[in-house]
């Protein structure tokens, strides 16, 4: 049947039913996809928080989702972001900030570990990011899951290896020539901050032959990124979230 969108009515009921059909396919189908899509329309439909929590929790926890482990780690890490909002869901969190986000760690390397990308990559942000202490850095087993986002078109995982490379770490030696690959691939996915990258390193030569014309096409298209970002409205992608 045919939804008229302008219609409240015939639009709760399309969300009823919804959520029944995803409820079916979750608990009598046991499909680990349906659950994933059930918290999802728990989260951006009716803004319960702390059930759709509940749901990506078990989902990744029985079923192995790595979608769901992602999404349970993102609540367990985000508290603050979740206090500010007013979605106090105690329930998930120790009271302890350090304790929590090793927490979400380990639900983010789980997730990776069932190839979802954003996984990896906050796995991987959490191991090489100086700004974070609450797990013990290894950049080699971060630069790892970064390029294991990237190989799945994260553009974060992409931009945060060619940085690893770039500067080099502990275990991870400088490296311009793969900063530039992760630094194009980044780029290409829509990371402004990575065509601005690329584009120095064509206009200076590192790790890259020197090509100036090159090098102002990339800063042209990280403008034009930077404008289309500025000019973008937040918004929530139902069966992504947050």
């Amino acid at each position: 049947m045919a939804v008229d969108w302008k219609n409240e009515e015939d639009v709760r009921e399309y969300l009823e039913n919804l959520g029944i059909e995803y409820r079916f396919q979750c608990y009598y189908e046991k499909k680990p996809d349906g659950c994933h899509r059930l918290g999802d329309f728990l989260e951006a439909v009716k803004k319960d928080f702390k059930k759709a929590a509940i749901v990506y929790k078990r989902n990744c926890e029985e079923n192995n989702y790595g979608k769901s482990c992602y999404k349970f780690g993102g609540y367990v890490s985000w508290k603050s972001i979740l206090m500010v909002y007013h979605l106090y869901l105690t329930f998930f969190f120790s009271g302890d900030e350090k304790a929590d986000k090793l927490r979400a760690f380990e639900y983010f390397m789980k997730g990776c570990e069932k190839n979802n990308p954003e996984s990896c990559f906050h796995a991987g942000a959490q191991l090489t990011s100086k700004k974070d202490d609450s797990v013990p850095k290894n950049y080699p087993l971060g630069l790892q899951l970064l390029e294991k986002a990237c190989s799945q078109n994260d553009q974060f995982g992409c931009y945060y290896a060619s940085g690893l490379h770039f500067v080099g770490a502990e275990g991870v030696p400088k490296d311009m020539k793969k900063a530039f690959i992760y630094s194009e691939k980044a780029c290409d996915l829509g990371n402004m901050y990575a065509c601005a990258n690329v584009s120095q390193m064509y206009t200076k030569g590192e790790g890259v032959q020197k090509n100036e014309k090159l090098g102002a096409e990339y800063k042209a298209k990280a403008l034009d990124l930077q404008t289309q970002f500025q000019n973008k409205l937040p918004t929530i992608t139902f069966e992504q979230g947050t």
